[in-house]
């Protein structure tokens, strides 16, 4: 008989068959909502699942069939800051959906974080994955943050505007760099300029900044490396005082070619003004089929109110393609 009870799962200590058998929800969730997209890779979500970050902690709860993982649902939260705040993750095999596995589970995710002191969760939804925001909505969850994911055909890139924006003023003190591993000389700084991203559109979550180490960082790096993902990030620097100033970084897995993801892109309010969003933009571009030559498409995601980036993208020729909404549920 079916039981509907959710289990502890804890990556770091379950054989490598459990996590698999964990990892087939993913990709099982991602292909009913993607069919056209590559396919995820079992072994990359497994492996990946085992990843700590310094400061952040994960928890993890199964629902099991025998051998076989029906649902899967997931905690993320600092240990340092927000402490208030956990991020949620719930899915369901698509031919285990309308059994009530996604209520049981979100049900035991509302009291894991409970009993973490947590008393606010978010998690998103997509729109290519429609039962979500409903289920959202039953839970007593509120859309706080609606956003906008766009789409990238990087053959229909004009050459022309992407050499337009990277030419630069001579004499001006800002200086690119572009790297696939952050050096060493520069942790610090990167660390620092990756937390502008504070400054990005928060819709009606509440919480306070977060913080960003150097240690983060190369904790990112070694879990990029051990999943055979790539990275390629434009930094800007200001040659007057070394402070860097804006980033853009884009990923992607050379099983999954085709497929290009946008990560961060941002810019120091006080170096606003100068076009270096547009500079770093396309200037990834620009080198990215030296980096990534079966590139096809490029996807990003931004905050509907974000309307100097989505006016970046737009000019580019990014198309929107999906929506996503971040939600709050309150467990006070």
């Amino acid at each position: 008989m079916l039981t509907l009870t959710p289990t502890a799962f804890d990556p770091k200590t379950e054989t490598q068959g459990r996590r698999l058998a964990v990892a087939e929800v993913t990709c099982a969730a991602f292909t009913a909502a993607y069919p056209d997209d590559p396919p995820l890779v079992a072994a990359r979500e497994a492996h990946s699942m085992t990843h700590e970050t310094p400061g952040e902690q994960a928890t993890h709860l199964v629902v099991w069939d025998g051998a076989r993982a029906l649902a899967w649902g997931r905690l993320d939260y600092s240990l340092t800051e927000n402490l208030h705040l956990a991020h949620a993750r719930l899915l369901v095999r698509p031919e285990a959906r309308r059994r009530g596995l996604g209520r049981e589970v979100a049900g035991a995710l509302k009291a894991q974080a409970r009993s973490l002191g947590r008393d606010l969760l978010t998690f998103m939804t997509a729109e290519r994955a429609p039962a979500g925001a409903p289920f959202a909505r039953t839970l007593g969850a509120e859309a706080a943050l609606p956003m906008r994911r766009s789409q990238l055909v990087l053959g229909d890139v004009s050459p022309e505007l992407l050499r337009g924006w990277t030419a630069r003023p001579g004499g001006e003190p800002y200086a690119l760099h572009l790297w696939e591993d952050l050096p060493e000389a520069y942790l610090a700084r990167m660390a620092d300029l990756v937390m502008v991203m504070n400054t990005a559109p928060r819709g009606d979550i509440e919480m306070d900044d977060w913080t960003v180490t150097p240690e983060m960082l190369r904790s990112w790096e070694k879990q990029l490396a051990e999943d055979g993902e790539k990275r390629l990030t434009a930094v800007v620097e200001d040659t007057r005082t070394g402070e860097l100033v804006g980033f853009s970084e884009v990923f992607w897995t050379p099983d999954r070619a085709a497929l290009v993801y946008q990560g961060g892109t941002a810019v120091r309010p006080s170096a606003r003004g100068h076009g270096l969003g547009k500079w770093l933009k396309a200037a990834v571009l620009l080198r990215l089929p030296e980096f990534a030559p079966g590139a096809h498409f490029i996807r990003t995601s931004n905050a509907e109110e974000n309307a100097a980036m989505l006016g970046i993208n737009t000019a580019l020729g990014f198309l929107p393609w999906d929506s996503q909404t971040e939600w709050k549920l309150s467990l006070a």
